[in-house]
């Protein structure tokens, strides 16, 4: 078959739904967009390494709060199964990875979970087969770590077999936005493979945004969560400048929001959370070392955003200074563990740091999370406890509150009726700016 019968195949096929789609991660972004593809009439391998995943999965039963169980039974019916048996690549024609991009201690990228998954993919490609990274990386990664790889077996990209990138954008909890209606950008290694990328996803998202290359996809990643982090690196200082001028930074961010143009509102916190803020900023500023760059505004507002934890146990250490208490020995209540309101994801959760500060310095901890019943295993960070239920009585029993992060579910009166302390690092109170301490 010519390479041009090979690409209209595999369009035609994902065009009309008879293509099998593999998707390798089973995670925050691995399973909404397997629950899409099934519901839309694909069938869809999840593979994972993580075989405790598989079988959750495969009995109908989710691990991610915020995608049901009843969701996954409904793609079981449609066909949907899991496996960590990698060799089952074979049985797909596209193949999307959703694998994470975390960093190493000295904040270099680690990529051995794509350069892993490509190796364990890589004796089972086939012709008429388009890979899609989903992981958010460094421009280049796509064509230097995944392109040599696909073609060490013989086989030609743009010809016999398609690659592109196209990053997650999944935004876990948000009501507003599902995998269907967030638009999808994708660059393709060749304008041949854009044409089959496109097809993959043209089906499943609402808008395809095209762009002329992986690099220029890698790098639109980049820069949209860039965005995010040097903005809030800024709130974050401008709230540091705020407390020392005895200033509310909420009020103010509140009335500068009242402008209908040319700005846009960031809240401070105690430190970044989530996969993709905290992190991305370093793949680009890592990767530009290598021609020679430095991005110092990129790490200017890292080192703000990395020094905000520390900033709130400081605050935390005067609140009880002001009492007549030390850190040493004194019970501390975290409320909200999660990185962000109203999820169960932990990741790079900026309330673990503070609570691994905490117990450096000698406090007794303890945490409430309704969205995390146990502190889960991580790589970083490493305490065995349990959330507490929330009463008046146990409330009391606390030198005092940490607000970490600001879950709906708590009962803010609850709390600030019958807490000795209360330091409020997301302005759940900051009507009471005077009179509790925000950090």
């Amino acid at each position: 078959m010519t390479s041009s019968k090979i690409k209209k195949h595999l369009i035609e096929k994902l065009r009309n739904k008879e293509a099998v789609i593999g998707i390798f991660g089973l995670g925050y972004v691995g399973l909404p967009l397997m629950i899409r593809y099934a519901e839309i009439g694909y069938k869809v391998i999840g593979i994972d390494i993580d075989e405790e995943k598989a079988t959750s999965l495969n009995a109908g039963q989710s691990y991610i709060e915020h995608i049901s169980s009843a969701h996954i039974r409904k793609a079981k019916e449609q066909g949907f199964e899991a496996t960590s048996n990698f060799s089952r690549s074979s049985e797909a024609d596209a193949l999307i990875l959703c694998v994470p991009t975390p960093l190493d201690k000295h904040h270099v990228p680690d990529l051995s979970y794509v350069t892993s998954t490509m190796d364990a993919v890589t004796p089972y490609l086939r012709k008429g087969q388009v890979l899609s990274l989903e992981s958010t990386t460094y421009p280049g990664t796509t064509e230097e770590e995944l392109l040599p790889r696909m073609e060490s077996g013989g086989l030609t990209v743009g010809k016999e077999l398609f690659l592109v990138y196209s990053p997650e954008r999944e935004d876990p909890g948000n009501p507003n936005f599902e995998t269907r209606t967030i638009p999808k950008v994708c660059g393709g290694h060749t304008p041949v493979c854009l044409e089959v990328g496109v097809a993959l996803y043209e089906q499943a998202i609402d808008q395809v945004v095209p762009v002329s290359s992986t690099r220029a996809a890698e790098m639109t990643k980049l820069l949209e969560n860039i965005h995010r982090a040097v903005n809030i690196g800024l709130v974050n200082e401008m709230k540091i400048v705020a407390d020392k001028m005895g200033v509310n930074i909420h009020e103010v961010i509140a009335a500068a929001a009242t402008k209908p143009f040319g700005f846009t509102p960031y809240y401070p916190g105690p430190g970044l959370g989530g996969h993709c803020i905290p992190i991305d900023p370093f793949y680009l500023t890592w990767k530009a070392r290598e021609y020679g760059l430095n991005t110092r505004f990129i790490e200017l507002a890292g080192e703000v955003n990395t020094s905000m934890p520390p900033w709130v146990i400081g605050k935390l250490a005067d609140g009880l200074n002001a009492a007549g208490k030390a850190i040493n020995g004194s019970s501390i209540l975290v409320l909200g563990i999660a990185y962000k309101p109203d999820v169960d994801d932990m990741r790079e959760s900026p309330s673990a740091e503070l609570m691994k500060l905490l117990e450096k310095k000698g406090a007794i901890i303890s945490y409430s999370d309704p969205h995390v019943p146990e502190f889960p295993k991580m790589r970083k960070f490493r305490f065995d406890l349990k959330s507490v239920e929330l009463s008046a009585e146990m409330l009391r029993e606390f030198d005092c509150v940490l607000v970490a992060t600001n879950h709906k579910a708590f009962d803010y009166e609850l709390i600030r009726e019958n807490s000795r302390l209360i330091v409020d690092s997301r302005g759940v109170y900051k009507e009471q700016f005077d009179t509790l301490i925000m950090a």
